[in-house]
């Protein structure tokens, strides 16, 4: 409305102007001057364009104008529009800043990314959920670190039957331990045993052919049992005789397994008859050696007495220093029944004048019976 006022002002006094100059016959003055004169005011007073012009309303009846005069008045009108549209396009240009500038305002509101910062910035912070209680802080350790314990797993270990009790579990007076176990003429037997796990010193490995191959204790003998089996095998062989070796030295845990083998097979009564109980087996000494002839047959068995191998040994055996640890009806002695192939180290002089008196070695030292 202020433009329209302005614009309605200043087109009223143009025209009370010329009213004035029309009755001084003014006509001849020039339009250049008199535009000039209207247009001073109205640069200052008009600011914006206004999209169409309204005629001035006065109280008093203007006089008519000529043409010229109207021709005069659209001239003088013409700057003024075109200051007016300069002055508009000026402030639009001052405010186009100012749309700019708000704009970039409008920019600085929250985009999603500020709002991904802003939701990440509350992920860093641990919140509850409302519908749950926090966990409780782990406890920390007291003074005392409890080592945790380990489960050893179960290892199955061979029974060890006690020589010295009988499967009813009574103490057994009867067995004794030897006094001299390292003693090549030592006496080993039901009544009387090794000291509890008791190695040979001198073992070593013979050098006579065995009915299995590879290296094994089986093969082992102390020294001066294995130099003369290989002279003894070195004999038989000079005689046409073949002879392998079936086990010689025997330890206590393998003679542990082998008892209870055939205590499972045969039970404790009857397998005391033929293997003896862990801790009196002569084998153990590294003295004893069981032989077979040579083609393999027979091993360990009865049915080797009456081979010529078998006849051999009983007749040369103790030029080497062997004996038939237990002979042929003396189990009543011994405690063994008839072994053919069992050979006992006990040194030439024992073993001659025990094979030549046909006796035992119990009977040598006069030593009680074995009880069955």
């Amino acid at each position: 409305m202020q433009k329209y006022i302005s614009i309605s002002a200043a087109l009223l006094l143009a025209s009370s102007i010329l009213a004035g100059c029309g009755t001084q016959n003014q006509e001849s003055s020039k339009p250049e001057e008199k535009a000039q004169s209207m247009g001073t005011p109205k640069k200052e007073a008009a600011k914006e364009e206004t999209p169409k012009e309204e005629s001035p309303k006065t109280s008093g009846t203007a006089p008519a104008q000529s043409s010229e005069e109207k021709k005069d008045s659209d001239t003088a009108a013409l700057p003024d529009k075109q200051e007016e549209k300069q002055d508009d396009s000026q402030q639009e240009s001052k405010s186009l800043p100012n749309k700019e500038t708000s704009k970039q305002e409008d920019s600085l509101t929250v985009t999603p990314a500020n709002k991904n910062n802003n939701d990440t910035s509350k992920e860093n912070k641990t919140v509850p959920p409302k519908n749950e209680e926090p966990s409780a802080p782990a406890s920390k350790p007291t003074g005392e670190v409890k080592t945790p314990v380990v489960k050893k797993p179960d290892i199955q270990v061979p029974s060890k039957p006690d020589p010295k009790k009988d499967p009813d579990g009574n103490e057994d007076q009867s067995i004794h331990l030897a006094a001299q176990p390292s003693s090549i003429q030592v006496l080993i037997n039901k009544e009387n045993k090794l000291p509890d796990g008791y190695v040979p010193g001198d073992l070593v490995y013979t050098n006579i052919p065995f009915i299995f191959s590879g290296n094994s204790e089986k093969k082992k003998m102390r020294k001066p049992a294995s130099d003369a089996i290989s002279r003894l095998f070195a004999g038989a062989k000079q005689q046409g005789m073949q002879l392998l070796g079936v086990s010689a030295y025997r330890s206590y845990v393998t003679q542990v397994g082998l008892f209870n083998a055939y205590v499972k097979k045969d039970g404790y009564e009857k397998a005391r008859t033929y293997s003896a109980v862990p801790g009196t087996s002569e084998h153990q000494t590294g003295l004893t050696i069981d032989v077979t002839g040579g083609d393999g047959k027979c091993a360990a068995e009865s049915c080797f007495g009456g081979t010529k191998e078998a006849k051999w040994l009983q007749e040369h055996a103790a030029d080497y220093g062997f004996i038939i640890r237990y002979p042929e009806g003396k189990q009543s002695i011994t405690g063994y029944k008839y072994e053919p192939w069992h050979l006992r180290y006990v040194g030439t002089a024992i073993a001659r004048d025990v094979m030549g008196r046909g006796i035992t070695l119990e009977e040598y030292f006069h030593a009680v019976p074995v009880n069955n």
